[in-house]
């Protein structure tokens, strides 16, 4: 017999199965992005790293079961998110290695000292708080629209936790991409390493990675285009190769 709260969560798993995420029917649940920024950061083994909004923990669980040297701090808003990440460590048995704790990250530097963090990933709220049909659950609202915190809060808080040479990775909408590598270099992240996704090879981009290191000179990389699907419902061969 199912508890009340059984019916009113889902255990998802990913990257083969390896990664479980408890998430709440109905509520917001994580999707590609969060699992393409998780592939993209390029972690050492001994870092400290701080997920910026991390929600259900789907990042921070990710980089936690993939990079078993890592050590991992989720910061989220939402109380009945944090329990679930927390939860979501000890089902992953990374309970040791990830921390979440409740907080805004527009006041972060009341809960977490500077300069403190090998690297940051957001996968920051992207809407305006009035553009296009707002969403009803708040869980939803707050996790998708820029109500409690927008780009700038993350980054911010981002550049003051990170050491010198930190890096932040994010993903943001390819058609904010200017304003996302704006915003980085006024926070003295500079943008080093890039790279577009794209649902099909024809099609233009939707989604962009991005990692900023924290006082490095001008230096990009342009990586090569990410391609999701090879035709409809049917990924790339380096589209599941990093799923697996």
């Amino acid at each position: 017999m199912k508890t009340s709260r059984s019916r009113l969560e889902t255990i998802d798993r990913v990257f083969a199965g390896r990664v479980a995420v408890i998430q709440r029917r109905g509520g917001f649940r994580f999707a590609l992005d969060s699992l393409l920024l998780a592939r993209f950061v390029e972690a050492q083994a001994r870092e400290r790293i701080v997920d910026l909004g991390a929600g259900n923990g789907v990042i921070a669980l990710s980089l936690a079961v993939l990079n078993r040297g890592v050590d991992l701090v989720g910061v989220e808003l939402q109380a009945a998110m944090v329990e679930r990440a927390e939860r979501g460590a000890a089902l992953n048995g990374v309970e040791e290695r990830v921390s979440v704790i409740r907080a805004d990250v527009r006041v972060v530097e009341e809960h977490l000292p500077p300069r403190s963090f090998d690297a940051a990933v957001c996968n920051p709220p992207y809407r305006p708080p009035r553009s296009g049909r707002v969403n009803p659950d708040h869980e939803r609202l707050l996790a998708r629209h820029e109500v409690e915190g927008g780009l700038a809060d993350f980054v911010r808080a981002g550049a003051y936790l990170l050491r010198h040479r930190g890096r932040m990775c994010l993903v943001y909408p390819s058609e904010r991409a200017v304003e996302l590598f704006a915003v980085l270099r006024q926070h003295r992240l500079e943008p080093r390493r890039v790279r577009f996704v794209h649902s099909f090879a024809e099609t233009p981009a939707t989604l962009v990675l991005a990692e900023g290191v924290k006082g490095a000179r001008t230096s990009l990389t342009v990586l090569p285009p990410l391609v999701i699907y090879r035709r409809e419902d049917e990924y790339t061969d380096e589209m599941a190769g990093l799923l697996r």
